[in-house]
């Protein structure tokens, strides 16, 4: 039994929820009476009422997330139908900003901001008896050195078998409005010598995956260093994850990133546009220049893993804008794009644009652009189709060599739209479609309908299935294996399966 129990629904099985453990970490004298309780988004709602309600708390608060925002709003109802007495309160980026766009009213008490502090206050008042009147409670910042640290709330199932997340700062300089990170316009560090230490208890517990959830992590040159430093010294293999910002690799980050092995060290990098014009709509800084010089830097003279992102639907951005910044961002890198569609995230100024530019959201998460002046309703669809085509193909590093032969005169938004526009003729879906599916349609595309020569298609094939550490090649494509390989057996290689290691 459980008088808290702090409960969320995670994308992914893999995702542990580190809002959650600031919260139980700062529960104070409450901690032996509370608990997380971690779900799956689209799991059995009703099961999941179930198994909370079966541990008796008097208070549950949740984790509420754009993905996770209509499966909250389900669980609390149930909740409340079932046990009207179980006092519910709800946190996170979805929650904490009004007007609410689903429909939250059966919480009954919501925290915004940050609430490490201000849940527990709650916490404490409730289960002494002393009333609150305020059903909304603005939560003030917090002071990052006075709040404890939820590193030791991962247990070792997280450790086996989940990201461990982490972060070391709060808050964008910048005011990029589509992202709530430009409401905390004001950077704030953790003590570093407090961040290595717990880093270090990390690794002795066996932690090899780092995934830094930091907004500009290279912003503070001296705090990035250090952080780089620790991992540098460290000789066992290990894999760390960055957020970065585009425009600002000095000579002394650049020796240390080059110095890391493959594999070991992905950079998630916002791009978003390329379009000066767009970029300056949304208050984005946009140094094309450095941009490009950093990018190929990081192409040529790291063994970093590169995931760069790019917005389709952006106010007043057009598909030949976008295409222009397709094609010349896999002109400079080899990395990873992850094409996205616009969201309208609640506490943003995106609004503004909406008259100006003819921008129409959907009213359901992710809140996603339905149309804009620039771009219609059926070519936002289309680029939906675009992304996930473009994820299985190109990001996913299983075709790099016969996905390159769509663009051979470097036309890449052209080539691939096309493609995905007769993949969708042909199949009617965008999910449950089969790694050999999606190579046999890229064969027949290039072989019948662009009239690519088929032994080229072919080897170009087979090879990319050799790089895939151990995938047995498709039966149409063993007439074009290796001699050595002639048993369809592909290259055994290395027994890593990342997605950084096929594309490297």
């Amino acid at each position: 039994m459980h008088t808290i129990v702090l409960a969320t629904f995670n994308a992914r099985y893999s995702h542990a929820s580190l809002a959650l453990r600031y919260l139980y970490a700062n529960l104070r004298e409450l901690r032996p009476q509370s608990a997380i309780r971690e779900f799956v988004i689209n799991e059995n709602i009703q099961q999941i009422a179930e198994r909370i309600l079966a541990e008796a708390p008097r208070i549950v608060g949740i984790s509420t997330y754009i993905w996770n925002a209509g499966d909250v709003a389900e669980l609390i109802g149930i909740l409340k139908k079932v046990s009207p007495e179980t006092v519910i309160v709800l946190g996170g980026p979805e929650a904490s900003h009004l007007p609410h766009r689903v429909d939250f009213s059966n919480a009954d008490y919501i925290i915004g901001g940050e609430g490490e502090i201000a849940f527990y206050e709650l916490c404490r008042d409730l289960l002494s008896g002393v009333e609150r009147n305020n059903r909304f409670i603005k939560a003030p910042t917090v002071d990052l050195s006075a709040i404890a640290l939820p590193y030791d709330d991962y247990d070792s199932n997280d450790i086996a078998h989940r990201y461990v997340y982490l972060e070391t700062s709060r808050g964008c300089p910048y005011l990029c409005e589509f992202c709530l990170s430009a409401i905390d316009d004001k950077m704030r560090y953790f003590d570093i010598d407090v961040m290595t230490a717990e880093f270090e208890k990390l690794w002795q517990r066996g932690v090899r995956s780092f995934k830094f959830i930091d907004r500009t992590f290279n912003l503070k040159l001296s705090y990035a260093n250090r952080i780089l430093d620790f991992f540098l010294a460290k000789d066992e293999p290990y894999f760390l994850h960055f957020e970065v910002i585009p425009d600002h690799f000095p000579e002394a980050l650049r020796g240390r990133i080059a110095r890391f092995a493959p594999a070991a060290l992905q950079l998630e990098v916002g791009i978003q546009t390329l379009n000066p014009e767009i970029a300056d709509n949304i208050h984005r800084p946009l140094r094309l220049a450095k941009i490009e010089e950093n990018l190929r830097f990081l192409e040529e003279h790291t063994r970093a893993h590169l995931h760069l992102d790019l917005i389709v639907g952006l106010p007043g951005e057009t598909l030949e804008s976008f295409a222009q910044g397709l094609d010349t961002l896999v002109s400079w890198s080899s990395g990873e794009i992850q094409i996205g569609i616009l969201k309208k995230l609640s506490g943003t100024t995106m609004a503004r644009h909406d008259d100006p530019f003819g921008m129409v959201y959907a009213d359901t998460p992710p809140y996603d652009v339905l149309k804009t002046t620039h771009v219609s309703f059926e070519e936002i669809q289309k680029m939906k189709r675009f992304a996930r085509y473009w994820d299985i193909l190109y990001n996913s590093g299983n075709f790099t060599q016969s996905v390159a032969l769509l663009w051979p005169e470097g036309k890449v938004f052209d080539e691939f739209r096309d493609f995905s526009a007769w993949v969708y003729d042909q199949t009617a879906a965008t999910w449950k479609i089969a790694q050999e599916r999606m190579a046999r349609l890229l064969f027949d595309y290039l072989v019948d309908v662009r009239h690519c020569d088929k032994e080229d298609v072919g080897r170009a094939m087979a090879a990319d299935f050799s790089k895939g550490h151990g995938k047995r090649l498709p039966p149409f494509l063993r007439p074009y294996a290796p001699e050595e390989r002639s048993d369809g057996e592909a290259a055994r290689g290395s027994a890593s399966t990342k997605r950084q290691a096929q594309r490297a």
